[in-house]
C-alpha cells in the first residue's frame, strides 16, 4: 500500500518524470484529475521512501478484475536500483489481493528501456497506439450537446484512460457534443479527446470533421487524441485528411496475474 498524500506524490512524479520523452509537468490538480479518472487506488499502489522521501512508486487504478499502472516512476537520483522491478512486482501481490485477474498499462513505445522491463515481468503486448494532436482552422457553428456516448458505434475497445467508465470518473468538466448520428467527448481545461464516433451508415458525410472542429472551438486550444488503435484505420485516415498531426506512440501491455 502507497501511504502518501497527493502533494508527497505530486513531487515524487515531477521528480521522476522530469526527464521524460515527452514533456509531463503536471499541476498537483492536473495530477489529482489524472489518477481519480483511472481509478486510483492507494491500497493497491507501491512505493520506496529514503529518508521520509518517495523515490520510486507504481500508481494502481482499479476497475472489477482489472488493475491499471497509471504511472511508474523512480527519481533520478535513485535509478539503476531495481526499484521500478520492485513497485511491480509488489503491485503484482496488491493487485491481487484485491481480485484483479488481469493488470494492464501503456508505455511510450520509444521508451526502450521500460518496454523491455515489462516484458521481462511477463507483460505481453496487446494493441498499438497513435496519439495525434489537431488545431482547428476556421469557424464553425456552435455545436450542440447530448446526454451521454453511443458504444455501438465503436469500432475498437476504447484504451483505459478514455473509456466510459472513465469519463464517470470524472471531476473536472468535460462535454458530450452531438447529435444521432455522431458525438465526441472533450475535456475544455487539457484539450483532451476522449471520444469520437459517428454511426457506421453515416461515415464520410463529413459528421466527424465537424465534431473535431467544434470539439477544438470548446476546448480553445489543441487537441490531444491519445492512444487510437492501431486496428482502427478509418479512424486514422480519418485524422490524417483532417490535417492532425501524428506525435507519439504507445504500447499497451498485459499481465495475467
Amino acid at each position: 500500500m502507497l501511504s502518501a498524500d497527493l502533494d508527497t506524490i505530486h513531487a515524487a512524479f515531477l521528480d521522476a518524470f522530469s526527464d521524460y520523452i515527452v514533456p509531463f509537468a503536471l499541476t498537483r490538480e492536473q495530477l489529482g484529475e489524472m489518477l481519480t479518472r483511472r481509478g486510483y487506488r492507494a491500497e493497491a499502489s507501491a512505493g520506496v521512501f529514503e529518508e521520509g522521501r518517495l523515490v520510486a512508486f507504481t500508481l494502481n487504478g482499479v476497475d472489477g478484475a482489472w488493475g491499471y499502472d497509471s504511472g511508474t516512476g523512480v527519481v533520478p537520483a535513485y535509478r539503476r536500483r531495481g526499484l521500478a522491478r520492485r513497485v511491480m512486482e509488489e503491485s503484482f501481490d496488491l493487485l491481487r489481493g484485491r481480485g484483479c485477474t488481469k493488470y494492464v498499462l501503456e508505455v511510450l513505445e520509444a521508451n526502450a528501456p521500460a518496454v523491455a522491463l515489462y516484458r521481462e515481468l511477463g507483460f505481453v503486448e496487446t494493441r498499438r497506439f497513435q496519439c495525434w494532436s489537431f488545431t482547428a482552422a476556421g469557424e464553425l457553428p456552435p455545436p450542440a450537446e447530448r446526454a451521454g456516448v453511443e458504444e455501438g458505434w465503436w469500432d475498437v475497445l476504447p484504451s483505459w484512460q478514455n473509456s466510459t467508465a472513465s469519463l464517470g470518473r470524472a471531476r473536472v468538466r468535460h462535454v458530450v457534443l452531438g447529435d444521432e448520428d455522431g458525438y465526441a467527448v472533450v475535456f475544455p481545461s487539457t484539450g483532451d479527446l476522449a471520444q469520437l464516433a459517428v454511426r457506421r451508415e453515416r461515415r464520410l458525410e463529413g459528421i466527424g470533421t465537424r465534431l473535431l472542429g467544434q470539439a477544438c472551438a470548446i476546448a480553445g486550444k489543441p487537441l490531444r487524441i491519445l492512444n487510437v488503435d492501431d486496428r482502427d484505420e478509418g479512424i486514422a485516415r480519418f485524422l490524417e485528411r483532417a490535417g492532425a498531426t501524428k506525435t507519439v506512440r504507445q504500447l499497451e501491455m498485459v499481465r495475467e496475474l
